[in-house]
């Protein structure tokens, strides 16, 4: 698998400004960066200035670890495979038990 973090930062980037509900245009002029520039980001063909990453943080009201969880980013039949995976491989019942509760709680 290629990783390509610039492109995974991006997306990520794009998802959390998509969430708080902003326009690239809206988000650009609140970080004081041209639209264009924020394209750029959001593609992964460029990458902020520690300046610029600082006004993303500050903007989207997260912390820095939350701005880097790219995981998220993994297609859903390879989360679904892993989640799977991860369970079969659990031997004891009662941690089976926590793990349904748990699902069951997202229904």
């Amino acid at each position: 698998m290629t990783l390509n973090i610039k492109k995974q930062i991006g997306a990520r980037i794009k998802k959390l400004r998509q969430d708080k509900g902003y326009s690239q245009e809206q988000f650009a002029e609140k970080l004081g960066i041209a639209p264009r520039t924020l394209c750029g980001i959001e593609i992964g063909k460029n990458f902020f200035t520690a300046d610029t990453l600082e006004k993303i943080i500050e903007v989207l009201e997260i912390t820095p670890e939350q701005l880097f969880m790219i995981n998220y980013l993994k297609p859903r039949e390879e989360l679904e495979k892993e989640i799977i995976d991860t369970i079969k491989n659990i031997k004891n019942r009662e941690k089976i038990e926590i793990i349904y509760k748990i699902i069951k709680s997202f229904e």
